[in-house]
């Protein structure tokens, strides 16, 4: 309850200050403005540039993701070693 009176009196005074300095807040955001875009600009451009550098990239990650059969069999054998491993270890552990 005490933060929304506190709320409620500081929306009121900030209310009653943006009508008092009416003048100074045009000011203030007459300034403000053209740095925000400027800064949004180049935040955009950045990330554009970086889009763009990712996509030059893009055809060789989808190359090396597709392997051989081959490949496939080699991991699939190594995970079975690795689960029998696994349970030759947990038998010994339990012993």
């Amino acid at each position: 309850m005490k933060t929304l009176i506190g709320g409620a009196i500081a929306a009121l005074l900030g209310l009653i200050g943006i009508v008092v300095w009416w003048s100074d807040f045009l000011t203030v955001l007459s300034g403000t403005i053209p740095i925000v875009l400027l800064l949004g600009g180049a935040l955009a451009i950045y990330l554009g540039f970086d889009e763009m550098k990712d996509g030059w990239g893009g055809g060789e990650a989808v190359n090396a993701d597709s392997g051989s059969s081959e490949d496939v069999e080699k991991y699939k054998q190594e995970i079975n070693e690795l689960k029998e491993e696994l349970q030759t270890l947990k038998k010994e552990g339990s012993e």
